[in-house]
């Protein structure tokens, strides 16, 4: 009883994580990157450099974090015959998790990083060329990872349906 418990727990938790991480990035990509394009060279890197470090807190890294662990410690508590008719959309989750995971952490931090480096906006000779090595790439590595959680997350959903429908037949 307690393993299902633990069960139901930890796939719930990794299926609203990986959530709150497909909504931010989501929101990134269809609203937040389409409203600093309008904006001009300065405002855009002081906005972007303001908001990298504003998102390093506790709150995002239990998402972030949370949502690959979660994912994987969901996996490895299906792995017993009662749980494997959800485990393949539990291990799909963690690898599409794992997918956003490793580009937000290969490739959208380090441009975070050289935004940062760059310096203040007003201090910076080139801000034309210092956004333009920044925005396109970011926003194209954005929408994937927001694609690789939004995808994991309907993996999840779905686990969690053929868990209700295991345990309602059980």
């Amino acid at each position: 009883m307690m393993i299902e418990i633990l069960r139901v727990v930890t796939l719930v938790a990794a299926t609203v994580t990986t959530g709150l991480l497909a909504g931010l990035f989501y929101a990134f990509a269809v609203s937040v990157m389409p409203a600093l394009r309008t904006a001009g060279d300065q405002t855009f890197i002081d906005a972007m450099q303001r908001i990298n470090v504003a998102i390093i807190n506790p709150w995002f890294f239990s998402s972030f974090l949370g949502a690959p662990v979660l994912t994987v410690i969901a996996a490895v508590l299906h792995v017993p015959v009662s749980g494997r008719a959800v485990l393949p959309w539990i291990v799909a989750a963690a690898v599409l998790n794992g997918v956003g995971f490793v580009l937000t952490v290969g490739l959208n931090v380090p441009l975070n990083n050289a935004l940062a480096a760059a310096g203040p906006p007003d201090q910076i000779a080139d801000l034309t060329q210092v956004r333009n090595a920044f925005e396109s790439a970011w926003g194209r590595w954005n929408t994937a990872r927001a694609v690789a959680h939004t995808a994991a997350l309907g993996c999840l959903i779905w686990a969690l349906v053929i868990y209700g429908r295991t345990r309602a037949g059980a």
